[in-house]
């Protein structure tokens, strides 16, 4: 695949940038070495090669879903601007 000034342009118009025209030579030059080192890899010899689907053999390391407290109510009530006994209270902000 040869990039072109359409390609470039049509991918600017895509990203709603724009390019003076030494940005779009550099860029091209750019997208240019990134597709020569894409072809390089396409000549690497991958037959026998699995996909890598994760990078480890683990699946599902989750831990136990157990309810716990790290705190008490008094605690997380604390530092509340505006609170009674048991909830935060926040100003009203839907008005009908």
């Amino acid at each position: 695949m040869e990039i072109t000034d359409q390609t470039i342009q049509k991918l600017a118009n895509l990203s709603k940038l724009t390019f003076s025209e030494t940005e779009m030579a550099e860029l091209k030059s750019d997208l240019q070495h990134m597709l020569q080192f894409v072809n390089k890899l396409n000549e690497l010899d991958t037959s026998g090669v699995e996909p890598l689907l994760h990078m480890t053999e683990n699946k599902n390391m989750l831990r136990a879903d157990e309810p716990k407290s790290d705190f008490s109510r008094e605690e997380g009530l604390k530092n509340a601007v505006l609170k009674d006994e048991v909830f935060f209270k926040v100003t009203k902000v839907i008005k009908k």
